[in-house]
């Protein structure tokens, strides 16, 4: 697997950027998964003066020596291997906003980089990146304005099914593809965790300059686990931090669906780690259910490979939330159900905090990461199951400790 990404990191050909020292202002958005940090993110992340990745940064962490299995054994990393490097490849990705298109060799780099992160085993065939640039060189001119369906329909002309992996591809775009010979995401190596981002348009590459005059946006539900490392990476920067937070009821139904979904939130192979996963309610009732760890790996997840799959998805949200809280770091509570009902006036305090004037709502919020279309009282599915759930004292004393009554009456 080293050989495997050696040989990425070298067609990707990342510069090395000595940039660390400078970087003076970050914030990090720490959360449980399936909080709603992608939302939040897109919004902030149109900012002129914001920084940010397309997507997260567990590919590069991989890249670099610091996943599970490597340099961890769980998502908690400690001492950061090669941060230098793990630098490079956050920079050669950041982006800030820009009125206009980057120029189009410029773009053909970003997807070419992006599609290595995300089916790794295909493109690093000499052939296989012959038919990818003459398929970028094909679609791209031809779209202006970054068509991402019109871009991935020519990229994968001959195995459509793999744009199903990518998030937020339209249904009617897609057809009938199914899910490719498995039909779930089978990839024998993963780098990126899909749904897969694509490279955003009107944005331009982050330079030296931006360093002292940009704030650097970071968010992984991962995080949580790792408060300390942006420290690292950024020895001379005022960290900020976020602490988003949503009920348990509407996060574990979430992350349920997620774990149950064949098209998404693969985030560790499990054999890589000599381990087999025997859940209930999944293991049993996936073809994937063995093998797949899905979302944040928390460090006591051993203790959960054998239970049902409502309480692994239960201790992703306590494990993820009482690590924010017990790190201490001073953090702004913002509520998702309270972005989602009152988005202006959360969104006013996160500018408060960081200093930023005329942050702005889009005309209507994106669907980002989902796996059904939005909806009212969706955990309502799993009702009596979450209700129950909520009698345990662990969760009671969390919920109201993050601010949440146990009415469900009070549940979005």
């Amino acid at each position: 697997m080293n050989e495997v990404f050696d040989t990425i990191a070298g067609l990707r050909a990342v510069a090395h950027a000595p940039w660390r020292p400078l970087v003076r202002r970050v914030a990090v958005i720490l959360c449980n998964s399936r909080a709603g940090s992608s939302l939040v993110k897109h919004v902030l992340a149109e900012h002129p003066d914001i920084a940010s990745l397309d997507g997260e940064m567990e590919p590069y962490l991989a890249l670099t020596g610091n996943s599970f299995g490597v340099h961890a054994d769980s998502d908690a990393i400690g001492l950061l291997a090669q941060p230098d490097l793990l630098a490079d490849n956050i920079f050669a990705e950041l982006s800030v906003p820009s009125p206009t298109l980057p120029p189009l060799e410029q773009l053909k780099d970003r997807w070419r980089r992006r599609l290595l992160l995300q089916f790794p085993l295909l493109f690093i065939d000499p052939a296989q990146r012959l038919k990818l640039n003459d398929a970028l060189d094909l679609a791209l001119p031809s779209c202006p304005q970054q068509t991402a369906s019109a871009i991935l329909a020519a990229v994968f002309r001959d195995q459509p099914w793999r744009m199903n992996f990518y998030d937020g591809q339209p249904s009617s775009s897609l057809r009938d593809f199914g899910l490719g010979p498995s039909g779930y995401y089978d990839e024998p190596l993963k780098i990126e965790e899909p749904p897969f981002v694509l490279p955003r348009s009107y944005r331009r590459p982050f330079t030296i300059d931006d360093a002292a005059s940009k704030i650097l946006l970071f968010k992984s539900p991962s995080d949580a686990y790792r408060i300390g490392m942006h420290e690292q990476l950024f020895p001379n920067a005022d960290i900020q931090y976020i602490h988003l937070t949503r009920g348990y009821a509407q996060s574990v139904n979430g992350l349920m669906d997620g774990w149950l979904s064949p098209k998404g939130f693969f985030a560790h192979d499990m054999t890589r780690a000599g381990t087999a996963l025997r859940m209930g309610g999944y293991s049993d009732a996936t073809p994937f259910g063995r093998r797949w760890w899905k979302f944040d790996l928390p460090p006591n997840w051993r203790q959960f490979i054998q239970s049902d799959l409502g309480d692994v998805c239960l201790n992703q949200w306590l494990a993820a939330n009482e690590a924010i809280l017990a790190s201490g770091v001073p953090a702004l509570r913002v509520g998702f159900e309270a972005f989602i009902d009152h988005p202006a006036a959360q969104l006013q305090r996160i500018g408060d905090l960081l200093g930023l004037s005329n942050l702005s709502l889009p005309a209507q919020l994106p669907v980002t990461m989902a796996t059904d279309a939005p909806g009212a009282l969706r955990w309502r599915k799993r009702e009596q199951a979450l209700l129950d759930m909520g009698q345990r004292p662990p969760v009671r004393a969390l919920m109201e400790q993050l601010g949440y009554t146990m009415n469900p009456e009070s549940w979005t």
